[in-house]
């Protein structure tokens, strides 16, 4: 279908290799819909035993979405950004449900659109090269592709502290918080893929025999800091425990946090808070596709992309400039489900 993505067999394992190093791997619709179908295809065959994804050369595992073509749809009726949210997502909710075990080597950066597709898998390889993020509220957006989900179940207030700010996380932390599973020198990689083509079913004692001591995660210091100053029930709250506590950490956290769309940001914060208490995984995805469809549409997504991605200024213009302008009554109306001939469903 796409050049983007190669898809292939090797072994008794299937091969998910993303291959648009130019844009970082980052995820178009046909890339995402040429995954689903290989995945749907394997599921059924007994021969493939596992699956394995990765990338081609580049510094980036995938760096997101095409957000270029979801801000031009978004600008429009919306219809080509729906189109593509309902794909990933299908994606997204294929892997996260699928028997045979699944691995993701998260070598390089991994952030938006290559989270959703590396956190459904049940081995999640970390390296040296690991930049972890969802630094969706930088451009008015959201953390989407499950982020509702994974993010609520890091420990403390972690999950709000990653969503709000777009923290970048480095492989070593990954493993600490569990995003990653094993933590491998990117010397390595290339071992374990023979070896888990040539033997699948010994994956984990593949990595374990593979892996190595990360260093120390440097986030862990600040853990008990984020799960006091992260823990208010709102974003204005959040900032101003932040101003009031006053240490250099915190109000690095502060100029960054004002930097962020105000509506992303309660968004985003609504999203983890909601995602502790989702019943399952197919609920959380029904319910970003309905926050996306709003959300691409709204004058902060397009004013994100065009001060980050387009023009490069990075002086977005927020519509509201301060969290104060987000009323509740818009915020609702964003999470409000969409009617049922429209809503998401899985494959």
């Amino acid at each position: 279908m796409t050049d983007d993505v190669l898809t292939f067999v090797e072994g008794r394992i299937g091969r998910i290799r993303l291959n648009r190093p130019k844009a970082l791997h980052a995820l178009n619709t046909d890339m995402c819909a040429a995954m689903l179908e290989a995945l749907v295809a394997w599921r059924a065959d007994t021969a493939i035993e596992a699956v394995l994804i990765d990338h081609s050369e580049g510094r980036g595992f995938c760096a997101g979405g095409d957000i270029r073509m979801i801000a031009e749809s978004g600008a429009g009726d919306g219809a080509a950004a729906r189109d593509f949210f309902r794909t990933e997502y299908r994606l997204n909710h294929a892997l996260f449900t699928y028997a045979k075990p699944v691995v993701a080597f998260m070598d390089g950066i991994t952030m938006g659109g290559g989270v959703g597709i590396a956190m459904p898998a049940r081995y999640r390889v970390a390296t040296e090269n690991t930049k972890f993020a969802m630094p969706e509220t930088g451009i008015g957006l959201f953390p989407d592709v499950g982020g509702g989900w994974y993010l609520a179940r890091l420990p403390g207030h972690l999950g709000e502290f990653v969503a709000l700010t777009g923290a970048r996380l480095d492989g070593a932390e990954c493993l600490a918080l569990g995003i990653a599973t094993h933590y491998l020198p990117a010397a390595r990689l290339g071992e374990a893929k023979e070896r888990i083509a040539a033997d699948p079913q010994s994956i984990p004692v593949i990595l374990e025999a593979l892996a190595e001591s990360a260093p120390e995660p440097k986030i862990l210091a600040h853990r008990p800091a984020i799960d006091h100053l992260f823990a208010g029930d709102t974003v204005e709250r959040i900032l101003a425990s932040l101003k009031a506590d006053g240490s250099f950490w915190a109000l690095a956290q502060l100029a960054t946090l004002r930097t962020k769309s105000p509506q992303a940001c309660k968004v985003s914060l609504r999203l983890v808070r909601k995602g502790r208490h989702m019943p399952s995984f197919e609920d959380e995805m029904r319910q970003e596709f309905a926050v996306a469809s709003r959300v691409v549409q709204r004058p902060d997504f397009a004013e994100g992309v065009r001060a980050v991605i387009v023009d490069k200024d990075n002086a977005p213009r927020w519509q509201p400039a301060m969290p104060e302008g987000v009323t509740d009554h818009v915020i609702n109306q964003i999470f409000a489900p969409l009617p049922a001939d429209e809503e998401w469903t899985p494959i």
